[in-house]
């Protein structure tokens, strides 16, 4: 239930950029903590091409010759943007998420309550996951290569977004909308991992297409974490 991209855990305690950092925690880094550039309609049309051919291809099996050609440049000019695959790859992962949190933040803003943002958190991310051909392709047809991003490196992913979401649940409790007796920390644990659970394995009961469904899921079972045991 992310509301701000300032209370995402300092990215200089993490390997960010290091051999053992998987692609979607970095982008997932570079998503909430994005960096303003200018633009580049070279590398941007690079992107483009690439995001079609892993979406139709799958990542493991398009060459980076093919992404060349299908934007209509050399070899020499996508190596001179994006010297290998991995930098590529995490660049096209990275503006997916980018354009999911640029999303969150318009529909943020209508949820009232802390119960509703959560409502909203979960349905949107399950949506970007659901609703994108990258994402969800990479969790058809190279669910390895998903799933070692999800649990890798000792679960460090899972890690950072419990951390994101534990600030979120105190900046709820900063405000008076949850107890200050709430565990957040367990809250946030539990959250993410349901939420983990439905990218990485498929259920044959809640239809991640559905946002009506998901959102009657997170109202029984997400919201009710908010409140405090007596």
């Amino acid at each position: 239930m992310p509301s701000s991209a300032a209370d995402v855990p300092d990215p200089g305690l993490m390997p960010v950029g290091s051999s053992s950092s998987s692609v979607i925690h970095r982008a997932f880094l570079g998503s909430v903590n994005p960096i303003d550039t200018e633009s580049d309609p070279t590398a941007e049309r690079l992107l483009d091409a690439a995001f079609d051919l892993f979406c139709r291809l799958g990542i493991q099996r398009t060459p980076m010759e093919k992404v060349a050609k299908n934007a209509g440049v050399t070899r020499v000019t996508l190596y001179r943007k994006f010297a290998t695959k991995d930098a590529l790859v995490d660049e096209v992962v990275l503006r997916e998420f980018r354009r999911y949190f640029e999303q969150f933040r318009v529909d943020i803003p209508a949820a009232q309550t802390a119960a509703d943002r959560v409502v909203v958190g979960f349905v949107g991310s399950l949506r970007a996951i659901a609703s994108n051909p990258l994402i969800s392709g990479m969790a058809d047809s190279e669910s390895s290569m998903l799933i070692e991003s999800m649990i890798g490196d000792a679960g460090l992913l899972l890690s950072v977004v419990q951390k994101f979401v534990a600030a979120q649940l105190r900046r709820e409790q900063l405000a008076g909308n949850i107890s200050d007796d709430l565990d957040v920390e367990i809250v946030a644990e539990m959250m993410v991992r349901i939420s983990a659970s439905f990218l990485t394995v498929p259920s044959r009961v809640v239809d991640i297409t559905d946002d009506a469904q998901l959102a009657d899921v997170a109202r029984r079972f997400l919201v009710p974490m908010l409140d405090h045991p007596r």
